[in-house]
């Protein structure tokens, strides 16, 4: 039987940014299992703040301002601080999950993840902006007209948030959130942000 690995993430998620290293030594490490069909990794869109145009308020800014100086102290992570002064924020991680989703459907959902993410925390752009996700896509070597067109069609359709209900149902409500599909029995995964080796050794003792 073929177990599967949901990992649970929304692209401008800060605790995912921070996570992020330690989580591609874990598919590394991975990958002769991947290789020999006994899992599958299946990424899954969280959604932490649905659609909106309104500016994010000052005391919000300042407390993820205050998040990313605590992620940068504890794990190390960098961060351009700039964006907080410079990029508009608004409360909207719709966007940036929905092109995850559109980039899945097109091959490319890790190359695309990464470029938010390097947008985001290193070029303080705005991944709740189109025109940025449309730059991600183009960087990711997706046609500008097509991603535009297949944004559209994912809202319209609500697309992203069947996806988001079924990591609701799940019970992944923090991201990341890891979690093991063995048959219908689910484990989660502690995650532990500095060294992949414990969840490893987690999911090696639970296939067993």
């Amino acid at each position: 039987m073929t177990a599967t690995l949901i990992y649970c993430y929304d692209p401008m998620c800060s605790w995912c940014w921070g996570f992020s290293p330690t989580w591609t030594k874990l598919q590394k490490a991975l990958q002769g299992l991947v290789d020999s069909d006994q899992l599958v990794i299946q990424p899954l869109l969280g959604g932490l703040a649905v659609d909106s145009d309104v500016p994010m308020p000052e005391g919000m800014k300042a407390s993820l301002e205050s998040t990313w100086k605590n992620i940068q102290a504890t794990l190390g992570t960098e961060f351009n601080f700039d964006f907080w002064r410079t990029a508009s924020p608004r409360r909207s991680t719709y966007p940036a999950c929905r092109a995850c989703y559109v980039a899945r459907d097109m091959g490319s959902e890790d190359d695309m993840y990464h470029a938010i993410q390097k947008a985001y925390y290193l070029d303080a752009k705005n991944p709740s902006d189109l025109d940025t996700l449309t730059e991600c896509a183009e960087q990711i070597g997706l046609k500008a007209e097509s991603f535009q067109k297949a944004m559209a069609h994912v809202k319209s359709e609500g697309l992203l948030e069947e996806e988001i209900e079924q990591a609701r149902h799940l019970g992944l409500n923090s991201f990341p959130s890891l979690a093991l599909l063995i048959g219908d029995k689910l484990i989660p995964i502690p995650l532990d942000y500095k060294d992949h080796s414990s969840m490893l050794n987690t999911m090696k003792k639970a296939l067993s």
